[in-house]
């Protein structure tokens, strides 16, 4: 191997390519950064730790199953560990928008892993010798299985570490709200039009509700991550692996993160379809509709403070203009509702890359795992954002209890006892003579006071009847 100042010769097998000195990745590596000068997206560390990972636990199972060297294979798990750590982080160089299977990122590891061992070992970086990227660390696999079982992994770390643990506490907020305002009496509306009276509590276990279901529609999508694609090589027979490699690695690796994987029971769709993912990212976009209609609901029950809604008052956490002083902008909910649309649109991406497999292969791999992954952490980022600085420090008004009795929709419990006709007639009237639905009906019938006090109790109103 030749040396070049700042620069060594790598092989493979088209040829010789140089690749900077330092580097850890080599020729096949290189050509990718050549080939693929796209975006400067790189897989997130999510997927670099699960692809480590699976390196790891591969080089201990063939160790075991009789494929590989014990010194080699000890060499392989210590650079594999650091990968998974992040050591090695500036070494997986390789564009997302790359050759569909993720070959240059699997061999990116592999190179990485590879040379890290031969360091380790006392070996020359870039010589192959003693550990080789295919031979070696890339032993009973294939990108076209590997990348898939990658994908889900690190969909299911993300999901366990990160999101369910920050929509919970986002759940666990929205419920301290909602019994903290239980007894704030509003009008409700629909079609953005007064309706019937509501508790300010019952909107806020509404959308309390909306995250508890958001949860479980994910942990339905963690049982079909957790089935990996591994085992099946490069079309789904598993030509070049042990028939136990794959079970005994699932194994590994769901010790090691603590979540649920198995090897599929069908490794033919587990490489030519990526729909499990696509369910996953399906729920991601359902939690993202409700991380929008939560963050609008707040904004405009929080708009004004005086020329709008005002019924409930936002913490106030940066200047909102530039041009008009003491202006306050509901910022956090905004930045929540710009993440949802950024999730909706990776979900139109995750869907037509998953709808991409053509025969025995998906060949829009590295796009769908940035797109899911992002939602990933996208989400629970915005969770515990929302949650701390916007949802924890919401105050209740007096604005809302103050409009209920000038709600025109108090009419409805009216409507028992004198008609719905009726009633719609007083509505009609109190909003053209700026009066009340108790004025008018005062005027207008013969309800006695105590029935008027008994039937146009809002609070009343708001009890659910069973």
């Amino acid at each position: 191997m030749t040396e070049n100042t700042g620069k060594r010769t790598e092989r493979d097998s088209m040829g010789e390519l140089e690749v900077p000195s330092e580097a850890l990745y080599g020729a096949q590596t290189g050509r990718a950064l050549d080939n693929f000068p796209i975006s400067g997206i790189r897989f997130p560390r999510r997927f670099i730790q699960a692809i480590g990972a699976v390196k790891l636990e591969a080089a201990e199972v063939n160790n075991e199953l009789g494929g590989l060297d014990g010194d080699l294979k000890d060499a392989i798990v210590r650079a594999a560990e650091e990968v998974v750590a992040g050591e090695h982080d500036e070494h997986f160089v390789v564009d997302v928008f790359q050759t569909g299977s993720g070959t240059s990122t699997n061999m990116n590891a592999n190179e990485v892993i590879s040379n890290r061992a031969i360091q380790i070992l006392g070996g020359e970086v870039g010589s192959k010798e003693p550990v080789h990227p295919n031979d070696h660390v890339n032993r009973g696999q294939s990108s076209n299985d590997v990348i898939p079982t990658a994908i889900h992994l690190s969909a299911l770390i993300g999901i366990k570490e990160d999101l369910l643990p920050a929509l919970e506490r986002m759940e666990s907020a929205l419920e301290a709200k909602a019994s903290e305002f239980d007894d704030v009496v509003k009008t409700g509306r629909t079609h953005l039009q007064d309706a019937t009276p509501i508790r300010l509590g019952q909107e806020f276990r509404g959308y309390a509700g909306q995250i508890e279901r958001g949860v479980e529609r994910i942990e339905k999508a963690q049982s079909d991550l957790a089935e990996l694609a591994l085992g099946g090589t490069a079309v789904g027979t598993g030509v070049n692996t042990h028939p136990e490699f794959a079970g005994k690695v699932c194994e590994r690796l769901a010790s090691r993160f603590g979540v649920e994987v198995r090897e599929t029971e069908n490794h033919f769709q587990a490489q030519s379809a990526m729909d499990g993912a696509v369910f996953a990212s399906g729920a991601m976009k359902t939690v993202a509709v409700s991380f929008l209609k939560i963050a609008n609901d707040i904004r405009f029950l929080g708009s004004g403070p005086r020329a709008a809604y005002a019924e409930i008052a936002l913490p106030e956490v940066q200047p909102g203009s530039s041009i008009m002083p003491g202006k306050v902008n509901p910022v956090i909910a905004e930045s929540a509702a710009m993440v949802s649309a950024q999730v909706i649109g990776n979900d139109a991406t995750v869907a037509h890359a998953g709808a991409s497999g053509n025969f025995e292969l998906n060949v829009m791999l590295p796009v769908l795992a940035h797109n899911l992954l992002q939602s990933i952490s996208l989400l629970a980022a915005t969770a515990d954002n929302l949650t701390e600085q916007c949802i924890s420090g919401l105050e209740a008004t007096d604005r809302g209890p103050a409009l209920v009795e000038e709600g025109l929709m108090l009419a409805t419990a009216l409507a028992p006892e004198i008609g719905y006709d009726k009633a719609a007639s007083l509505a009609k009237e109190a909003y053209k003579n700026d009066k009340t639905i108790r004025e008018v009906a005062r005027e207008n019938t013969d309800l006695s006071e105590e029935k008027l006090d008994e039937l146009l109790d809002a609070r009343k109103m708001t009890e659910i009847q069973v």
